[in-house]
């Protein structure tokens, strides 16, 4: 369900009960998705694997998927060593 923020903000009540009946609620703002309000206990692993091609194909856990991007795209978090990230070059 898509609505404005606007909508949401004098219905919130109605929105929650969307989510709770398992449903998205997508917020606009300007015609442009800025939020969306699901259900907390949905299924990570579900919504990993909609994710076709971006994940690889073997039965990774969802740390083990974390672990990994953390060490591709920010190593200083997973090594003891570093107390500040790298400075960026420009």
């Amino acid at each position: 369900m898509v609505v404005t923020a606007t909508q949401f903000k004098s219905s919130i009540g109605h929105y929650l009960d969307t989510v709770a009946e398992k449903k998205n609620v997508y917020i606009t703002k300007n015609g442009k998705v800025i939020a969306k309000l699901s259900d907390p206990s949905e299924d990570k692993m579900a919504v990993l694997g909609s994710l076709l091609g971006i994940i690889p194909q073997n039965h990774m856990s969802l740390d083990d998927i974390k672990r990994e991007r953390l060490a591709r795209h920010a190593p200083w978090i997973m090594d003891p060593k570093y107390d500040n990230p790298p400075a960026k070059k420009d």
